[in-house]
């Protein structure tokens, strides 16, 4: 009988996403690498099956997973760890989600489309705070305005904290390249390139440009789109600090054996896997994402802001949502898919709501 593996259980993410399937009265098998600390983990949760694989062994990954069941990893960084569950799910004919905001990883994703319609599986990368609400706010905007040509994304939260998967991320992605969509393609460009300013609660926000789901997603449904950007609210200094610092570090990728040295003493620096924001803190978070559409002259044809609480909160909430309606037989589709693609626009729209995020 199909199930739901959750793989990186024990990690921050991971541990948020076990409580909000069991909340949703789901029976997930917690798997990673601690076998302690699965079981612990699951006695917490009132009980639950757990299972111990490690990346570092690709074959206990597979192992996990037979035909017709959803894998949701957030196993990170994904440029570092995140290749054996997207390789067991493609090889095992399963669903599959990840909770990453690593823009080269999500293409490496888009780029296993053909494979994962022949096994039958549906790949969600993303499929979290990065990046579910800027896809449904560019949608729903693209619905109020379907002759638009262009469309920005801005992400923006006000008291957040950071998990050290997250920091992990970041600091992997310093050295690769980004991209955006250009003419209808998704082309490189450097993270960081652009910078602009939204209204958001009020009063305007700075955002810097970031490689996100929606320049590979959101032609799929709306194909006269012809650029798209996505970007990362920051206070303005550290905006300009990003651009300047992506600059250098741009440089740097184009030297390897200097790239290499970065990326190592970057790895033993920042280290994932040590918490993240505590409840009371992640209570006191607000987020938002908001997306404007365009025409051709660059007249703004329809905005639409979508809010929401904590961003790692949303992240379990909408993976479970996802995962349970995935074994419900609620994907549409084989291939990697976007959040809009998987779902359809009604269903992505009401989960996400549930998830913690509305218009």
């Amino acid at each position: 009988m199909p199930k739901i593996v959750l793989f990186g259980a024990t990690g921050y993410t991971g541990r948020l996403t076990a409580e909000a399937l069991i909340g949703r009265g789901a029976a997930p098998v917690l798997a990673g690498r601690d076998g302690t600390a699965l079981e612990k983990l699951a006695a917490d949760l009132g009980g639950a099956d757990t299972a111990v694989a490690d990346v570092t062994d690709p074959g206990s990954v597979r192992a996990l997973l037979d035909r017709g069941d959803v894998l949701v990893t957030t196993v990170g960084p994904f440029l570092r760890y995140g290749g054996p569950a997207l390789a067991a799910a493609l090889a095992a004919g399963a669903h599959y989600f990840d909770s990453t905001g690593e823009g080269p990883f999500i293409r490496r994703v888009f780029d296993r489309d053909e494979q994962a319609r022949e096994a039958g599986a549906g790949l969600v990368s993303a499929f979290g705070f990065d990046y579910v609400p800027g896809n449904l706010a560019a949608a729903l905007a693209l619905a109020e305005a379907p002759d638009a040509v262009r469309a920005d994304i801005g992400y923006f939260m006000a008291g957040p904290g950071t998990s050290g998967g997250t920091r992990a991320s970041m600091a992997g992605m310093l050295f690769e390249s980004g991209f955006a969509l250009r003419g209808g393609r998704v082309v490189p460009e450097r993270t960081g390139a652009r910078i602009r300013s939204f209204r958001v609660a009020g009063r305007p926000r700075t955002g810097v440009s970031i490689p996100g789901s929606e320049h590979l997603a959101l032609t799929r449904s709306h194909p006269r789109l012809r650029e798209a950007d996505v970007f990362l609210g920051l206070p303005s200094a550290a905006a300009r600090g990003l651009q300047a610092g992506s600059m250098l570090t741009s440089a740097i990728a184009q030297l390897d054996p200097v790239k290499r040295l970065a990326e190592g003493l970057l790895e033993r620096v920042v280290q994932g896997s040590t918490g993240g924001p505590t409840p009371q803190a992640r209570a006191r978070t607000r987020s938002w994402a908001v997306a404007e559409v365009f025409d051709d002259t660059g007249r703004v044809l329809a905005s639409v802001t979508l809010a929401g609480g904590d961003p790692y909160d949303f992240t379990g909430a909408i993976l479970a949502w996802g995962a349970q309606t995935a074994l419900d037989g609620g994907l549409r589709a084989a291939g990697a898919l976007g959040p809009v693609d998987a779902f359809g626009l009604d269903a992505l729209t009401a989960g996400a709501a549930e998830a913690g995020f509305s218009r």
